[in-house]
């Protein structure tokens, strides 16, 4: 396991600042070293690793959105509120519905297969979404109409409310019914989740100002925290529905309120904890992908991405009527909307190993969809922010 890490970090590293160099996102030599790494190339990293990597990114999530709450002052999510509440679900509704029309037809799917594939595709990637928001907060571009905490919001939501659509068409599948309840607990989880998760902030900032200890401490009992928050989540899901990635940023939102020197110092520290989970990240992502079925994408697969990601658009845009945002904002907060990576790597082999019929479909889309998007997104978001946004 060790050689496996120092593989990860190394190669990862080496080839995220190559790309770094020719003016490419990172990220792309992190999910290339991935795929290189991984059991469909050569096959270097440690079974062991492979086995707890779907842990692993949920480790390396977790510290971006921890940092992303430690970013996000309550007064301008307040501001935001409307257009990112529609954000969390509009996008994916308009982007789902559009894979479930395209896809039919090209690749002749019955109809709860296009909507299993769908709900597969239309997540975006908090991943590659998420630190770059943050980047912006902190530079100060966008923030005079808080499009950077609108679109940090929203995209929070987006991925529970695909899995949750996931999960319940692939019961389907196994003769159940679809639960109007199961849809119902949404917004009962991200109330909850905000609720626990702003109460526990609360308390940490009372411990942190009572009892004086090394900031490093602080990040430790933070971190540790925020990983019991998320294990909550598996222990109450047959009581309540709770959110604990919610939960997390939402301890992070209430020490910047409640005590900002301290939310604004141990940002840092969790800045640089990111340089590394980054890596791990996606590294991770890359060795979960099976480049096989990537190659089977052909023209079909790349004429569907860039359908859907039109009527993402589309939704991103509806999102932002009677919004004071001009035409290169809007434009920006669309782009914001292409890239997948996370999610579909989380679950876009499950229909191929529930044995449906077609789940290697399934899984080719969503293998490409983060070859294709991921960089793509990423880049045209670090290329066009200074040109598209206002510097406060």
């Amino acid at each position: 396991m060790l050689a496996s890490l120092a593989l990860i970090f190394l190669c990862g590293l080496i080839l995220g600042s190559l790309f770094k160099k020719i003016g490419l996102p990172n990220l792309i030599g992190m999910l290339i070293t991935g795929i290189i790494l991984g059991p469909y190339v050569l096959n270097l990293l440690d079974d062991s690793i492979l086995s707890i990597s779907a842990d692993l990114r949920e480790l390396a999530l977790i510290i971006i959105l921890t940092r992303a709450g430690l970013s996000l002052d309550l007064e301008d999510l307040k501001k935001v509120g409307r257009p990112a509440m529609l954000m969390s679900f509009i996008p994916a509704c308009f982007e789902m519905a559009g894979t479930i029309f395209i896809s039919a037809k090209l690749f002749d799917l019955p109809l709860l297969d296009a909507a299993i594939l769908a709900a597969v595709v239309a997540s975006a990637s908090p991943a590659v979404i998420v630190p770059r928001m943050i980047k912006l907060i902190e530079t100060n571009y966008g923030t005079d109409k808080k499009i950077p905490q609108m679109i940090l919001a929203g995209d929070s939501v987006d991925d529970m409310f695909n899995i949750v659509v996931f999960t319940s068409l692939t019961g389907l599948t196994n003769g159940k019914t679809v639960s109007v309840m199961r849809f119902a607990e949404i917004p009962l989880s991200i109330f909850i989740g905000i609720i626990f998760g702003m109460s526990v902030g609360f308390l940490l900032c009372i411990l942190f100002k009572k009892f004086h200890m090394r900031d490093s401490a602080k990040v430790v009992i933070l971190l540790s925290i925020a990983f019991l928050l998320v294990a909550l989540e598996e222990f109450t899901k047959n009581f309540f529905p709770f959110s604990g990635l919610i939960a997390v940023m939402a301890s992070g939102v209430m020490i910047l309120k409640s005590y900002p020197v301290l939310a604004n110092r141990i940002s840092i520290k969790f800045s640089k904890l990111w340089v590394g989970a980054e890596i791990l990240l996606f590294v991770l992502v890359g060795a979960s992908v099976d480049i096989g079925y990537a190659t089977t994408a052909g023209i079909k697969t790349v004429l569907l991405l860039i359908c859907v990601l039109l009527m993402r658009a589309v939704g991103i845009l509806i999102c932002l009527i009677k919004t004071n945002l001009n035409r290169k904002e809007r434009l920006f907060c669309t782009i914001t909307g292409i890239p997948k990576a996370t999610v579909q790597a989380a679950i876009g082999g499950i229909p191929l190993a529930m044995g449906l019929p077609n789940g290697g479909i399934i899984l080719a889309v969503a293998v490409f969809s983060i070859l294709f998007t991921a960089p793509l997104g990423a880049f045209l978001i670090d290329s066009t922010y200074k040109k598209l946004l206002t510097k406060c």
